[in-house]
């Protein structure tokens, strides 16, 4: 079989998402973020975890699963390979204990293992969908075929290793071939749906100091791209800790490559990863030259990659145990860091141990000092650093464990703040001020979620602000989110969510309410936030299920002007004004869709026609270094097309500079070939020429 790429197939139109589930549902589809899953479960990867497992101490072996599930996982691999362990015996007692704890029983299950017996006796235990790790045609195909038939009848997803008869796949030749052998069989001759394939490619160590080695990383990512191209609906997963094995020891350099290593990964299309999340960073902020060295490796982009890194793998290691280097980041006596920069930094990082202080540092700045109130913390400093985060998930830059870590940062931050807050109200009460309420907002986090500090901080700031909050927590289902918001009479509702799968469930909490006459007819405003929220999602899946205003709230500071706006005099506006730019996205969305595709074999069709053999290159009119002298910047600018730059950054209201520009210019000659004014100066040096 070969690795040549093939047309990818039609059902690639409409590929389904993958339908996982503990107790509460997970898709992983198009568009979802990176799924981590938890890997301290597992007797294999953690000694502490396979310590408590053979000292038969499961009360603290489920407290390690439900950490996991706490600090932001979304799956967790639990794994009972141990020579000294009754395996089958120690996995059906674990996932037991698990499914009896709601609040690890709630994420779906990778029961993973090297021995078929014991996979299958996890599989009747679990409840939900979970995943199988991992099946291959390491024993041929015919076994490969069976094991296949027993996932989809116990209704299982299943990790499908690089790994055939020949062995483990180690080019991107090799892995393509594989995975492309195991997807028909699978597919074709098992009747197994594509969307519950997870791929691992094998990730293998790199800088070995073995040169066949140094490609590694690439052929992975390779690897990942062709697989998202030529199987439709597959998945790609592996194991991340491997890429790193050659530093072992050196936890800073370790940290390092996993970074650099997903955030390629990722962007090729790797959809989830057997993740330690506290040897994950953040990509932006690695010190630039280690990042360099190791993108070098990662990426294969230098023969000498390996020893550059091992240069400053030492200093890199060293910085990690020097406590006056950690704490660079407070600044020096000679370099004193603002408490903004301290306070996202501290955000950014999940770093505890001094917001407190920090948190008080900006209260005395902002309001003791600067005459401010104690919401303008919260919606200036500490706001900008959740910002941060925000564009840092957004970017691929950070994942959801380190979100979580940050998320008690702020949490902490804003607990400080609170009495603060609680004592600036019962102030204004007593000077007779008006605190009237200006409206009642049920806010909820929604059904299958248990991410709350996005939530927690609305709620704050518009109390602060004088509006009656019914904050319900998390996990809350629809039909209690609209049965609150009737006996409370609620003039909003707010629904928040951090995960993917909240975004289905706004869905059909928007849909509900769209049913029920009360909501209907009153139109009540239903406010939409969280990390993976946006305003295009907002208007193509979730405004359209409700007759209702459904608006958008990038962040918390941003929850105020909305609530006012659709609680106001000038309410009308304002949702017409939402409604006309929901239209435009809707409609900018669809536009993108249209796009008529030729197939690939027509495209190849119509390639330009090189006869390299005959071709002769023009010779350049002048050789060497040119200067061109006295042009005038801006009088080229007048002729730049901006429209292409508007529609880009969505703002195609706009007039583009060069509309106005070209509107008010003389009438010149128009310039071969782009046939627009050029002016004879311009034209003359650039050795165009001129046309009627």
């Amino acid at each position: 079989m070969s690795a040549t790429p093939t047309s990818p197939s039609p059902a690639a139109e409409a590929v389904e998402p993958m339908r996982l589930s503990g107790l509460e549902p997970v898709f992983i589809g198009e568009g979802s973020l990176f799924v981590n899953v938890g890997e301290r479960t597992n007797v294999t990867g953690s000694k502490a975890f396979a310590r408590m497992i053979l000292n038969e101490q499961y009360e603290e072996a489920l407290a390690v699963a439900r950490q996991q599930v706490e600090n932001g996982a979304q799956v967790i691999d639990v794994n009972m390979d141990e020579a000294m362990l009754d395996s089958k015996a120690a996995m059906v007692r674990f996932l037991n204990l698990i499914a009896s704890e709601p609040d690890i029983a709630k994420v779906p299950v990778m029961v993973d293992s090297s021995k078929w017996e014991v996979i299958e006796a996890g599989l009747r235990c679990i409840q939900g969908k979970g995943i199988v790790n991992s099946i291959s045609m390491k024993e041929g195909v015919e076994q490969f075929k069976q094991q296949a038939k027993l996932v989809k009848r116990y209704g299982a997803a299943a990790v499908v290793m690089a790994f055939d008869e020949k062995g483990q796949a180690d080019t991107f030749a090799r892995k393509t071939e594989i995975c492309e052998r195991a997807y028909r069989v699978l597919v074709d001759e098992v009747g197994f749906a594509p969307e519950d394939i997870i791929f691992d490619p094998n990730i293998f160590a790199v800088a070995t100091g073995i040169e066949e080695h140094n490609n590694y990383a690439v052929d992975f990512i390779e690897a990942t791209q062709w697989i998202k191209q030529h199987l439709p609906g597959a998945k790609v997963s592996g194991g991340v800790s491997n890429v790193s094995f050659s530093f072992r020891g050196n936890d800073p350099v370790r940290e390092a490559i996993h970074t650099v290593f997903l955030y390629h990964a990722i962007k090729a299309g790797m959809d989830m990863g057997i993740v330690n999340a506290g040897m994950v960073g953040v990509y932006d902020d690695l010190e630039p030259e280690l990042r360099e060295r190791v993108e070098d490796v990662v990426l294969n982009r230098r023969s000498d990659a390996a020893e550059r890194l091992l240069e400053i793998a030492e200093t890199a290691k060293g910085a990690a145990k020097d406590d006056s280097k950690k704490l660079e980041w407070r600044g020096t006596p000679d370099h004193p860091k603002t408490v903004g920069e301290r306070l996202s930094h501290a955000l950014v990082h999940g770093i505890t141990d001094f917001i407190v202080d920090d948190t008080e540092e900006a209260y005395q700045q902002i309001v003791v000092k600067g005459g401010g109130r104690p919401l303008h913390v919260i919606e200036g400093p500490l706001m900008d650093g959740m910002n941060i985060v925000g564009d840092l998930f957004g970017a691929g830059k950070m994942f959801l464990p380190q979100v979580v870590k940050s998320a008690r940062v702020m949490k902490q931050a804003v607990a400080h703040l609170v009495p603060y807050i609680e004592e600036e109200k019962r102030q204004q009460e007593a000077a007779g001020l008006d605190v009237s309420s200006k409206g009642k907002i049920v806010i909820a986090t929604v059904k299958g979620d248990v991410h709350d500090i996005g939530k927690n901080i609305v709620t704050v700031v518009l109390q602060c602000n004088n509006f009656e909050v019914i904050n319900m927590g998390v996990m809350v289902p629809c039909h209690e989110i609209l049965a609150r918001a009737k006996a409370e009479r609620a003039d909003i509702i707010g629904l928040s969510g951090l995960i993917t799968p909240s975004l289905e469930e706004m869905q059909y909490v928007a849909g509900e309410m769209d049913k029920d006459d009360y909501f209907r007819i009153k139109k009540i405003p239903l406010l939409i936030g969280g990390a993976t929220c946006s305003r295009v999602h907002t208007a193509v899946k979730i405004a359209p299920k409700y007759e209702g205003p459904v608006v958008y709230v990038p962040d918390a500071s941003r929850s105020v002007s909305v609530a006012q706006s659709l609680l106001g005099e000038n309410k009308e506006k304002y949702v017409t004004e939402m409604l006309a730019d929901y239209d435009k996205v809707r409609t900018q969305h669809a536009n993108k869709k249209k796009v008529p595709l030729w197939t690939l074999d027509k495209a190849r069709a119509n390639a330009t026609p090189v006869d390299f053999a005959r071709f002769q290159p023009v010779h350049p009119r002048a050789m060497g270094r040119r200067v061109f002298k006295n042009f005038d910047l801006a009088e080229i600018a007048g002729y730049i097309d901006w429209g292409p730059y508007f529609q880009t950054w969505d703002l195609a209201g706009a007039i583009p500079p060069s509309s106005t520009t070209r509107s008010s210019a003389p009438k010149r000659a128009r310039c071969w070939p782009m046939q627009r004014p050029c002016s004879r100066k311009l034209s003359k040096a650039a050795g165009c020429r001129p046309t009627a």
